[in-house]
């Protein structure tokens, strides 16, 4: 696993193995490229990973540009494996600004948050409950996590249901990636 583009292109990244699943390179890839298309670049955009594993998510976008990224996890392993990840990715002379919230998703997204994203993405585990999640994007939507254009990827296993979105999202594509499926929607303000 590795940093694709940007100031830390290259750059190897640890994972834990077996408690996270990571995002392919060929996924990230192809994610960021989309994402690309819908932002232009990543500079100044604000960035949140839940469910971070190894970070790579969120330390792509910081590589690419990103101004702000927050990074939430709650196994101590993996979030030892962001702390070092980071590290490596803020000695390629990022500017952007870096936190890794070592805690649960649902904890983090309960109250009202001290900063509103461009790009949120959600990867929990494949077991995680579709129940649980869809309750994880009411919150967000509900406590304004949002800035006005935002878009939220989900990936989830391609043999899953696609996941339910509550009011205030417009699903807007699927992308499959193997054994992976990344779900895409835009945030709807009035929704």
């Amino acid at each position: 696993m590795r940093i694709i583009a940007g100031v830390a292109k290259g750059r190897s990244l640890s994972s834990v193995a077996g408690a996270t699943r990571p995002t392919s390179d060929r996924a990230r890839e192809a994610i960021f490229s989309t994402l690309t298309s819908e932002f232009g670049d990543f500079l100044g955009l604000h960035v949140l990973d839940l469910f971070s594993g190894s970070g790579a998510m969120g330390l792509e976008a910081l590589s690419r540009g990103a101004s702000l990224v927050h990074c939430v996890e709650k196994d101590d392993s993996a979030a030892k494996a962001i702390a070092t990840n980071s590290s490596l990715v803020q000695k390629a002379q990022t500017v952007g600004d870096f936190h890794l919230f070592h805690m649960s998703v649902q904890k983090f997204v309960e109250g009202t948050p001290q900063n509103q994203y461009h790009f949120i993405y959600v990867d929990p585990p494949y077991d995680f409950a579709d129940n649980e999640l869809t309750q994880i994007l009411e919150k967000l939507h509900a406590n304004n996590f949002f800035k006005d254009g935002a878009v939220i990827a989900i990936e989830r296993a391609s043999k899953s249901p696609q996941p339910v979105w509550p009011q205030g999202y417009e699903p807007s594509r699927t992308k499959v990636y193997g054994q992976a499926s990344i779900y895409y929607a835009n945030y709807a303000k009035n929704g």
